[in-house]
């Protein structure tokens, strides 16, 4: 039995280190996922510029490069009452008619750029702006991003009437 011992003993220090084998390495590739048809043929989207003002409303989108007009809605539209027109249910029902006529053709979402008067006006956008772009996400329009685009000047503006104002 020493022997065997011995001969055994002797065996691991006779042979070079063995590295233990490497497991392989399968890779496999995967490839992304197309979108359903549907989403493919509803993918288009487009710019809401919508212009809210004290006494008016307007929503105006367009495809993305803004050449092409899709829909142009305004308040007064859907109002007979001149006094109604920069009022928010007016420009609700501007938002949903915009958003129905967009996704007749085509259109599956917008980017929002709202813009207020601007310059020596006033610089916050009217009453009617946060509900048409709440019309718009119920008309079925998914909404991207929304932006500012107010005109604001660097300097100043000169309010009209010159220098000793306006003389009534």
């Amino acid at each position: 039995m020493a022997e065997i011992q011995t001969e055994k003993a002797a065996e691991p220090e006779a042979q070079a280190p063995k590295e233990a084998p490497k497991p392989e390495i399968k890779v496999q590739k995967i490839e992304p996922a197309s979108p359903p048809a549907k989403l493919k043929k509803l993918s288009k989207w487009g710019v809401a510029n919508i212009y809210s003002s004290g006494n008016n409303t307007i929503i105006h989108i367009t495809d993305m490069s803004g050449a092409e007009t899709i829909a142009r809605v305004s308040a007064g539209m859907m109002t007979d009452k001149g006094r109604l027109k920069g009022t928010a249910y007016p420009a609700m029902q501007a938002g949903r008619k915009a958003a129905e006529e967009a996704r007749e053709k085509g259109l599956y979402g917008v980017h929002v750029k709202v813009r207020a008067p601007g310059g020596h006006n006033t610089k916050t956008p009217g009453q009617g702006a946060q509900p048409s772009i709440r019309a718009l996400i119920q008309g079925g329009m998914r909404i991207g991003k929304i932006e500012d685009i107010t005109p604001i000047p660097h300097d100043t503006t000169r309010k009209p009437g010159g220098r000793r104002g306006r003389r009534v």
